[in-house]
């Protein structure tokens, strides 16, 4: 069956189409039948009920510098001409991201919401995690430097980073002499309003960072993440690499207390992190990515896997 798909996601020309997730989804989509129309976050309105954007149909291919053609943009009415609406923008996480699932939650009930508005708003990546803290390193929410020195002191070498951070950015390290935590908690608390996380070092982060697939709940594939030279931090937009894997019994352990949840809350699209193959970090429910190199991989089609939920889902709704 045809959808109409509209994809607020962040601007065509300024993604990398190797390894970018959404436009994986989108050429899946447009290979199943389905109309596609573009628009950013920013171009979201709302009026008497009705929220719409000034969206693009676009048809997209695997032409690097010739990926996208717009056809003229239209007023999209996302509850009532729309099927689906994939909310793709990147992070961060903030009051714009926040407003624009306010503004999907007035439609969802008529038009499938790929992650749910309502179900992101409330599983921010570092927070929602601390329903699992039993599958958590020891970890402290804090913005107090007393709190954070004892939190070195009980564990030797600890990780600060933003609580709504994204893509490795402001990851630092702190050795046991605790050079600069006075000097890093300092510029966090006037950077960001919010606490921050602050976990015990894992060397096992040395080895990688599995960013592992979950697809209406279930385990669709996976990948290590290996830092580069130099560098803690495994993430592909820092440098970082990827390598086929296995799950551990550890992670499928993690997988299963997972799937039931992500699957009621109508979070489809799903990437978790696992360090060391026991240490969950992070629940990545925003703009999860990963599934271009899953592929690459295992030859797994999880954007075939993403789009055959989401029918199965629209479906359901009749």
């Amino acid at each position: 069956m045809p959808l109409t798909v509209a994809v607020q996601m962040d601007p065509l020309d300024s993604i990398a189409i190797a390894g970018d997730s959404t436009f994986a989804l989108m050429l899946a989509g447009q290979a199943r039948g389905h109309r596609l129309f573009h628009y950013d976050a920013e171009d979201l309105n709302y009026r008497d009920g009705r929220v719409w954007a000034k969206a693009h149909p676009v048809t997209v291919q695997r032409v690097d510098g010739d990926h996208f053609r717009f056809d003229p943009p239209v007023s999209l009415d996302l509850g009532e001409q729309a099927d689906v609406v994939l909310m793709r923008q990147d992070p961060p996480f903030d009051l714009g991201y926040i407003t624009a699932t306010h503004l999907l939650e007035r439609i969802a009930d008529r038009t499938l919401v790929v992650n749910d508005p309502v179900s992101v708003r409330n599983a921010p990546e570092k927070v929602f995690v601390l329903d699992y803290a039993r599958f958590m390193p020891p970890t402290l929410i804090t913005r107090s430097l007393d709190e954070a020195r004892a939190f070195l002191a009980e564990h030797g070498e600890i990780v600060v980073k933003p609580l709504h951070g994204n893509g490795g950015k402001a990851i630092f390290k702190v050795g046991s002499d605790g050079a600069n935590l006075s000097a890093l908690i300092e510029v966090f608390n006037q950077t960001w309003r919010e606490p921050h996380m602050i976990q015990a070092f894992l060397p096992a982060v040395a080895k990688g960072d599995k960013r592992i697939v979950l697809v209406d709940g279930v385990v669709a594939g996976a990948i290590n993440r290996l830092p580069g030279e130099g560098e803690i931090r495994s993430n592909l937009a820092v440098g970082g690499s990827a390598v086929k894997t296995e799950l551990t019994d550890r992670e499928r352990e993690i997988c299963d207390a997972l799937g039931p949840e992500l699957k009621r809350r109508g979070l489809i699209f799903v990437g978790i992190d696992v360090i060391g193959g026991e240490w969950l970090t992070e629940i990545n429910v925003t703009s999860p990515t990963g599934i271009v190199a899953i592929e690459r991989f295992d030859g797994t089609d999880v954007a075939g896997l993403i789009w055959d939920a989401i029918e199965r889902r629209v479906s359901e709704r009749g």
